[in-house]
């Protein structure tokens, strides 16, 4: 029985760089969690020991640090400066073949001083997570925008009824619910020169819209929607994933205190949740193969 090396790739996680950009008034701020993943010409590393090929996590480290200066506009986006990083990685080290950069972008707001913005003073926005996948293998590269953590909620326009019943069914039917869930999403640009803050902008505006408007009958239901609008109003992204778990909201029964409630008091419970997970492709998208998307988000 012969024992072999499979699939190894190494970096480092997490690196928090916030770069001010201070050339011009106003000041703006870019704020990252950067992870980076190399595969290539490491087997030595693995089955002797031998280390001259490997390119130490604190050089990675260090790189995206130096790179938060060196890729100047480039930074401004989180696209864009996982490009420029992951071009450096395979283009400039010679045993590194491939590699993935995961960036989450905290976004901030400037606080306001007698009625206007100030140019320097900011508060963390807290709504959401805004993250991009890159990676390239020297000659193909792959784009992935998205966003974490974007709750958003319904008080009505939301039913769920006719459902699939076996005798451990007891969710009861209903015509009207609350419906809220946090948003993952993550979709893949086949135009590699977006726009890449608008083209955001854009799909959350979109996204917000749609589930806003949308009469549901199912979650599942409004991803679809969500996905179909974005794609339709973006052509340029080629797919769009989605997770959504439930926030349920349950009416609370105020009757053992001759209390009615008709669908204004509930409780919100985090847990056990349902979880929606669902693709929306355009027909002619290309195949990202296993490359492209973030495989942490449950693909």
């Amino acid at each position: 029985m012969a024992v072999t090396l499979g699939h190894n790739q190494y970096g480092k996680a997490e690196t928090r760089v916030v770069r001010v950009f201070r050339d011009s008034e106003p000041h703006e701020i870019a704020d990252y969690n950067v992870s980076v993943a190399l595969a290539g010409d490491f087997a030595d590393v693995h089955l002797t020991g031998d280390n001259r090929k490997c390119l130490t996590t604190d050089a990675t480290k260090n790189t995206v640090n130096a790179y938060a200066k060196e890729a100047g506009d480039a930074v401004r986006d989180p696209e864009s400066f996982g490009i420029a990083l992951a071009k450096h990685f395979v283009d400039d080290v010679p045993q590194v073949s491939r590699v993935r950069m995961t960036l989450e972008a905290y976004p901030w707001d400037r606080l306001s001083s007698g009625g206007s913005p100030h140019p320097h003073a900011f508060s963390r926005r807290g709504a959401y997570v805004r993250t991009a996948t890159v990676t390239y293998d020297g000659s193909e590269l792959w784009v992935v925008s998205g966003v974490r953590d974007l709750v958003v909620l319904k008080t009505t326009d939301s039913e769920f009824h006719t459902f699939y019943e076996d005798r451990y069914t007891t969710l009861q039917p209903t015509n009207d619910r609350i419906m809220a869930t946090s948003v993952t999403a993550q979709w893949l640009h086949t135009d590699l020169a977006t726009d890449w803050g608008a083209s955001f902008d854009r799909v959350l505006a979109t996204l917000g819209g749609t589930f806003a408007r949308h009469h549901s009958l199912a979650l599942q239901q409004t991803l679809y929607a969500m996905g179909e609008d974005i794609i339709t109003e973006q052509p340029e992204i080629a797919e769009i994933r989605f997770s959504l778990p439930n926030k349920h909201h349950f009416v609370i029964d105020l009757s053992p205190f001759d209390v009615e409630n008709k669908n204004e008091v509930f409780h919100a419970d985090d847990r056990p949740y349902g979880y929606i997970e669902g693709t929306v492709r355009r027909d002619d998208a290309p195949n990202p193969g296993p490359n492209a998307f973030d495989p942490g988000q449950g693909w």
